[in-house]
């Protein structure tokens, strides 16, 4: 079947979304020639056990604020509605059943991520439903890459695609640690999510 449609699909918790997820999947949509980059907030992510995750709606309406001057990017509520862990496979899934068959999804995460895929729910199907963008910022160790994505080759038959992306030193980790502290967040993120911390007082 002829592809018509290149779907985008960047999964994250997004506890806050910041410029570095912006620049990220702006990268992706023009190098991949995507029509269209979906934005898929975590409603209960499994691998969030450090820290106490920010209600799902906060990271939604932050999401939202953050994309609304682009065109091409969405947000969806796929994982946020669904009752229980988000793994996904299952938003791929539905992803598929949504967009249909003419629809080729690429899913857009950082390195770091892919380097635990193979510990991921399902990840035999999460590689068949879309092909992996893998996000680097400029001085990530490829290496250790490359040798995951060999592995990943080897076992599924899957080419997972590096993407080298400025401004991904960027982290959310880091923007919580800032505000808990007092010291600014300004330019690490967009100023209308920026106000929204500021006003319900997340993250202090």
């Amino acid at each position: 079947m002829k592809i018509k449609n290149r779907v985008g699909v960047m999964g994250g918790t997004f506890d806050p979304i910041h410029y570095g997820h912006l620049v990220t999947a702006e990268a992706a949509r023009t190098t991949f020639k995507l029509d269209e980059v979906i934005f898929t907030p975590a409603g209960n992510p499994p691998h969030k056990k450090d820290y106490e995750v920010t209600p799902a709606e906060e990271r939604y309406l932050m999401t939202i604020l953050a994309i609304n001057s682009n065109p091409y990017f969405k947000v969806s509520r796929v994982e946020i509605d669904r009752h229980g862990l988000t793994y996904t496979v299952d938003t791929l899934c539905e992803f598929k059943k949504i967009y249909g068959p003419d629809t080729a999804l690429y899913f857009i995460s950082g390195a770091d991520a892919v380097l635990d895929i193979l510990t991921w729910k399902d990840v035999r199907d999460v590689l068949n439903y879309c092909t992996f963008i893998a996000a680097t910022r400029p001085g990530y160790p490829i290496e250790k890459l490359d040798q995951k994505l060999i592995q990943i080759k080897n076992l599924y038959g899957k080419v997972v695609y590096p993407l080298q992306v400025t401004g991904m030193d960027i982290s959310s980790t880091e923007i919580r640690k800032r505000v808990k502290q007092g010291i600014s967040i300004k330019y690490l993120l967009p100023e209308s999510v920026e106000l929204h911390i500021k006003k319900h007082g997340l993250y202090r």
